[in-house]
């Protein structure tokens, strides 16, 4: 029985990568399964162990190293997979392997030890409606439909722990910080179980080809736990510095990142528990709600389908007049400000740079182009289908401020002055009305190009592998900005100068003096 992960690599050569993608196969580095085996085996009445997703049993292999006359029980939904697992374990007769769903299997059954790298699927790669439906009849509850499949694993192993009994799971650590993660953390403390999240933010993506960060979450069910313990690791050798802490009770310990079940709040981001805020280095914060709104950019459903560029128009014979202008990829934009010109120059060189927009519209070639969408049933899809007409586009006008979705070197916000649409590459940010505030859109925008902006804004981003960040539309409506409105007139009327000049000639050093007045007035 192999104590290391040869059996996955030997595995990751014989098979595609297409084929574990399939059934998100992604596999546990040894070390961090011989971390979470330890907490298991702290339960000193551990019988029983449960491996939901079995995959090499990587994570019994480091169990039955240290007590060889554990029963275990494994589920498995991959036959291949299934099969070369039960190679690994012949002759290991404690070790019962099953080729079912544990998602709809073994609800009535109860372990002294769950250990688990569950399936990293989003909501639309699964049978969300039915597993759903699932876990809510079993558990009494009502979840998020954007749910990922890798926290139901999480809540149904919660609820098959004996009493004393010992949970770890190793999952990305998107549901800390998600709209959907919500209810999974409040029942993780309503429950009492929880305590400890470690972070592993890795220089490398732990899950090996998965772009994700990780967390191992760590469970018992005493009725004992009234503090959660919080740890961030950034590299593998920093394990044996875990092994030391969770060896320890969370009660007793007295490590900084510590906090009562009574102190935290599921419904918000999590990070603010492990990680360093910026926002605390300054005063005078409000939502950035109170100065614009954000909503994600125009989702066609088809992209292939309804994007266009000159070429693609004439050979379809689509008049311009049935075209909206439009940004279809992030990298088409360069800078901070977007022109007229700059969309000239993406027409010339034959870029999608045009959305299909064709309701009330009874020109014979748009027609015979909606006609064959039907025919290659484009109407079907998701979105289209639940649109009338199905070709209809959103209703999105265009935005003045364009930011991107994801990023590796911080938010990037564009000054749209082409005036043109944008598909979900950008999120489209209105300015409100701000005359009572006295708060110009070359004022806000000004302070969104400066480090100051995006360092605050990170505070509520979701954090995936390789520093790559991910905003959606209500972690900007809900990050935090310098209450702008009490910025002194003389600040004021100096900022704007510099943005004007900055407008002008793009000296990066401009943006660096904007950013020295704000904070020399928010700096707490």
């Amino acid at each position: 029985m192999s104590l290391d992960n040869q059996p996955e690599l030997d595995y990751a050569q014989q098979v595609s990568l297409a084929h574990r993608k399939k059934f998100a196969q992604f596999f546990t580095p040894y070390p961090i399964a011989e971390l979470m085996a330890s907490w298991l085996l702290k339960n000193g009445n551990l019988h029983t162990v449960l491996e939901p997703a079995f995959g090499l049993g990587v994570f019994s292999r480091a169990l039955l190293s240290k007590n060889a006359r554990l029963q275990i029980k494994g589920f498995e939904i991959d036959k291949r997979v299934f099969e070369m697992a039960k190679k690994e374990f012949n002759g290991q007769e404690n070790v019962r392997l099953l080729l079912n769903d544990y998602l709809y299997n073994d609800w009535q059954n109860q372990y002294d030890g769950i250990i688990c790298n569950p399936p990293y699927f989003k909501f639309h790669d699964y049978d969300n409606k039915n597993a759903l439906k699932e876990i809510e009849s079993n558990l009494k509850c009502k979840l998020n439909g954007f749910t990922n499949l890798y926290t139901l694993f999480l809540l149904k192993s919660i609820q098959q722990l004996k009493p004393g009994g010992r949970c770890a799971y190793i999952v990305p650590s998107e549901f800390l910080n998600s709209d959907y993660g919500k209810f999974v953390k409040a029942h993780l403390l309503k429950t009492g179980t929880l305590r400890h999240v470690i972070v592993i933010d890795f220089e490398e993506n732990i899950f090996d080809d998965a772009l994700t960060t990780a967390s191992i979450i760590l469970c018992v069910n005493d009725n004992k736990a009234d503090k959660v313990q919080f740890t961030s690791i950034r590299s593998i050798d920093e394990l044996a510095t875990v092994e030391k802490l969770i060896s320890s009770d969370p009660n007793t310990n007295n490590h900084t990142k510590q906090y009562s079940v009574s102190e935290l709040n599921p419904d918000i981001k999590w990070k603010a528990y492990y990680q360093p805020q910026n926002g605390c280095k300054y005063k005078n914060l409000v939502p950035f709600s109170t100065y614009a709104k954000v909503v994600r950019g125009i989702a066609t459903g088809a992209n292939d389908y309804f994007t266009f560029n000159l070429s693609k128009a004439r050979q379809f014979a689509i008049d311009e007049r049935y075209l909206l202008p439009c940004v279809c990829k992030a990298i088409d934009v360069q800078g901070h400000f977007f022109t007229s010109s700059d969309f000239v120059k993406l027409k010339q060189a034959g870029k999608n740079i045009f959305l299909l927009n064709a309701q009330d519209v009874n020109d014979r070639y748009v027609t015979k182009y909606i006609r064959k969408g039907e025919s290659e049933q484009i109407d079907k899809k998701h979105l289209t289908a639940n649109r009338t007409p199905w070709y209809a586009l959103e209703n999105r006008p265009p935005s003045p401020i364009w930011v991107s979705v994801f990023n590796r070197t911080g938010l990037r916000f564009v000054r749209n002055e082409a005036n043109i649409s944008n598909l979900t590459t950008f999120h489209c940010i209105y300015p409100r009305n701000q005359l009572f505030l006295d708060v110009p859109t070359d004022l806000l925008f000004a302070y969104l190009l400066t480090d100051t902006a995006r360092r605050i804004f990170e505070d509520n981003s979701r954090e995936y592998g390789n520093g790559l960040q991910k905003f959606e539309p209500n972690d900007l409506n809900k990050g935090q900005i310098l209450d702008l409105s009490t910025l002194p007139h003389h600040s004021h009327d100096k900022i704007l100068e510099l943005y004007h000049q900055y407008a002008q000639d793009a000296d990066k050093r401009l943006i660096d003096e904007i950013d020295a007045v704000f904070k020399a007035e928010y700096t707490s």
